[in-house]
């Protein structure tokens, strides 16, 4: 059977394509940890081979014959939430169930009968220290979606496992790694008493936190190649810059992409089907349209006030964060979900330009289904868009609808930029293509309409450079015209082949009129004929 990219659960190498898990961390740093005792993190946002890595050592460990490992994921106990007994003895079960499987023995589960009895605060050490006493050789537990655990249920278990800790590893397992979405540390456990519980405190034993990182360039192009290998089936060597750019390495996205394009757009199942930078373009549009899981689970996350606190002046182009409202907790847990990241020297980011797409793109999504501009009014006898018509329109539309609009948005400091966003979005839904670039600091929104003008590949684009700006009322406009007009000209060099640029400024000072906030006029900058816009 010819092997996929998969997107749903571990990796099966006689199924998958696959980067060898165990070379995704540092192997040896790992077995020393192992040798030494140490119990310790392992963290990455969802979806990025955690379980994979923790399989593939777990098999290692197991092969070479020196421990016993075992693999548990505790998931399940997260329905329980505060109910401690259920959630430690469900645990305990599961853990029983897991080493019998691999020792092929019922020991396991007479000792986890044994402790039957036993209040719950003391069961789940009670269990490992007796079933550390019974094997013949160390334990290696591999604990997963730890942090899928909450309250009172959570602290139990961190601290159960503590309390056996210095017995390890006669009566306590040699190591436990405990794998989740954040390191242990940034947990902040709400106790049924509402008091706080900060999981440093709760688990002060941990030794490392790893973090499992994205892809790099090599490994995508790697993972692509097995692909060619197997079936003849080549890529053009311009979808790789675009994947790179569209992924930045997210594996759930990279192979994605890669299944998208070789199998779910039917005509590529060819095998003889060059793959094209076009048909990546298409099936990134394809997951961005369909939600997939994964998508869906980052969308549910912009509703959370903290995930809310880092991501809308992001979206805002704020010159820097409201430290008031954002906090190192917050930037933490949003770079710990991978949707955002923080580079030395740079400003914080969205992950990758899919993310950077999805986001407004969603949070716009009801606006675009209620704005009933249809694209044909907006299109040239070329199938180009007629820029100018189109931001007339908007303008009018902005100025009857403005207020009553922004104020639907949950992301109400970014609502300007976000209702230009969906009205471009629902004119060219179908027919072209929105690149959106933003961030902390960067005080200004780039976007980049990108409309095919035939259904050929290669074939003539129209470009069209958006810059949007806000102005505050510490803002001079002239000053900030001028600065926007280099930015404008500055990403059409960066872009190159650029049909046109226009510089849209959201005026926030509500105490002038409509009529002097709303105006547009032709300037340029280092040859770039730019056409202005107030609003």
């Amino acid at each position: 059977m010819e092997r996929f990219f998969n997107t749903a659960g571990p990796q099966k190498p006689d199924l998958h394509y696959t980067i060898d898990p165990l070379s995704r961390f540092d192997l040896d740093d790992v077995l020393m940890l192992i040798r030494q005792q140490k119990y310790f993190v392992l963290h990455a946002p969802r979806q990025t081979g955690k379980t994979s890595c923790m399989l593939a050592l777990r098999d290692l460990l197991n092969q070479r014959g020196d421990y016993i490992a075992v693999y548990v994921n505790v998931e399940a106990g997260q329905a329980s939430r505060d109910k401690v007994e259920e959630v430690v003895g469900s645990t305990c079960d599961t853990l029983a169930e897991r080493f019998r499987q691999l020792l092929q023995s019922d020991l396991p589960l007479e000792i986890r009968e044994s402790t039957r009895k036993l209040k719950s605060d003391s069961m789940l050490t009670v269990f490992l220290q007796r079933l550390s006493q019974a094997l013949p050789k160390p334990i290696v537990l591999f604990i997963d979606e730890i942090d899928a655990l909450v309250g009172d249920s959570l602290i139990s278990v961190l601290r159960q496992i503590r309390s056996g800790y210095e017995s390890r590893p006669q009566a306590f397992p040699n190591s436990i790694i405990l794998c989740g979405v954040r390191d242990v540390r940034d947990y902040r456990i709400q106790t049924s008493g509402k008091d706080i519980v900060t999981g440093g405190s709760a688990f002060n034993i941990k030794s490392k936190s790893l973090r499992l990182g994205n892809f790099t360039p090599e490994e995508v192009h790697k993972l692509y190649m097995q692909h060619t290998k197997e079936t003849g089936q080549q890529f053009r060597d311009d979808c790789f810059p675009l994947l790179w750019q569209a992924t930045e390495g997210q594996p759930w996205l990279v192979n994605a992409v890669g299944y998208e394009v070789t199998w779910e757009i039917r005509e590529n199942r060819n095998r003889s089907v060059l793959i094209t930078k076009e048909m990546i373009e298409r099936a990134i549009e394809n997951i961005i349209y369909r939600r997939d899981t994964h998508i869906d689970i980052l969308i549910d996350k912009l509703s959370e006030p903290r995930v809310k606190r880092v991501i809308e002046p992001i979206l805002a182009n704020s010159e820097e964060p409201d430290e008031k409202k954002m906090s190192d907790e917050d930037i933490q847990y949003v770079k710990d979900m991978g949707l955002v990241v923080k580079e030395r020297g740079k400003p914080l980011r969205i992950s990758n330009a899919i993310y950077r797409e999805i986001i407004p793109r969603e949070l716009t999504a009801s606006t675009q289904q209620q704005l009933l501009q249809q694209p044909q009014w907006y299109q040239r006898e070329d199938g180009g868009i007629d820029m100018e018509k189109l931001l007339q329109a908007f303008q009018q539309f902005f100025r009857e609808n403005s207020d009553a609009w922004i104020g639907r948005f949950d992301y109400a400091e970014a609502g300007p930029q976000l209702l230009l966003q969906a009205f471009l979005q629902r004119i060219v839904s179908g027919g072209g293509y929105i690149d959106r670039e933003y961030g902390l600091g960067r005080k200004r929104t780039d976007l980049l309409i990108r409309k095919p003008l035939t259904d050929q590949p290669g074939g003539p684009v129209q470009r069209i450079v958006l810059e949007l700006k806000i102005k505050r009322l510490k803002d001079g406009l002239d000053t900030l015209v001028e600065k926007g007009l280099e930015q404008t000209s500055e990403y059409m060099d960066t872009v190159g082949s650029v049909d046109e640029g226009h510089l849209v400024v959201f005026n926030r000072d509500g105490q002038l009129s409509w009529d002097e906030r709303i105006w547009h006029r032709s300037m340029s900058y280092a040859g770039h004929p730019v056409m202005v816009w107030g609003m």
